[in-house]
């Protein structure tokens, strides 16, 4: 799950849902259907949990290629099934689902090793780049990310900003955020690579096409629950207290409490 700044948003996303449900319920004429935050538990269970028991076991009644389309299977319907359910673009499912194919490429054109070392720390790095330099241009990543006027009181903010004559203060703010999430995309690609380096060694070419196929199938089964464990849960909840640290800096900004800088 190397996709920090989209989780970064999935926590925005999930505070203003509870701030919805906080001020109760509303005229019937005033009501919206925001889609609800994804379970992640469930998330947890579909995307890592599920492809890692199959991985690791199903070699044992399946043949080792289906075994890992059937793993690959579950986060790919669940990233369909979560777009039509909510109507709602999930970028994270839509990154996994890429990350999917690029792993079942791989492992179908039977390469292994460094490639998948590659693999694991190109989506990252290359997210990663591409935050850093926003951070130069009118519209840093921060401002695409956390400025959704769906989420955001965009209005009350830009009018509290200019009566306190705060827009460079806040432009800096997003500029500085933008910085903290290149750094957090740069530590998982490094860290991805690292890992995945020392998780996907060479397989014995002795052995049969079957006993190298159940290897890979382990290799990536490790690979996916050390990924989530080492790096996306340490990274997940960095994007938490970035979410935090930018709501409270805002509500400093504009002197407006942050239950009033989301939308109700």
């Amino acid at each position: 799950m190397p996709v920090d700044w989209l989780l970064s948003y999935y926590n925005l996303e999930r505070i203003c849902y509870l701030n919805k449900k906080r001020d109760g319920p509303r005229p019937k004429s005033m009501r919206t259907s925001p889609p609800p935050p994804e379970n992640p538990l469930l998330n947890i269970l579909i995307n890592i949990l599920l492809p890692v028991v199959i991985l690791n076991k199903g070699s044992q009644y399946l043949d080792p290629k289906l075994t890992l389309l059937v793993a690959l299977a579950f986060p790919l319907a669940y990233g369909i099934q979560d777009y039509i359910r909510r109507k709602h673009k999930n970028y994270v499912s839509l990154l996994g689902i890429l990350n999917i194919f690029l792993t079942g490429g791989l492992a179908l054109m039977k390469l292994q090793g460094i490639w998948f070392a590659v693999k694991e720390a190109s989506l990252p790095f290359a997210l990663g780049l591409m935050v850093l330099i926003s951070h130069w241009t009118k519209n840093p990543a921060a401002r695409m990310i956390f400025c959704n006027p769906q989420v955001m009181n965009l209005e009350l903010i830009e009018e509290r900003l200019k009566f306190f004559s705060r827009d460079g203060e806040f432009h800096a703010l997003l500029k500085r955020t933008t910085l903290w999430l290149s750094l957090s995309f740069l530590i998982s690609a490094v860290l991805n690579f690292v890992i995945a380096y020392r998780i996907f060694v060479d397989i014995d070419p002795g052995l049969d096409a079957l006993a190298r196929e159940q290897i890979l199938n382990e290799q990536i089964a490790r690979m996916t629950w050390m990924g989530f464990a080492v790096i996306a849960a340490p990274l997940m909840i960095f994007s938490g207290i970035l979410v935090m640290v930018f709501l409270k800096r805002v509500s400093a900004l504009t002197d407006t409490p942050i239950n009033s800088l989301l939308r109700s």
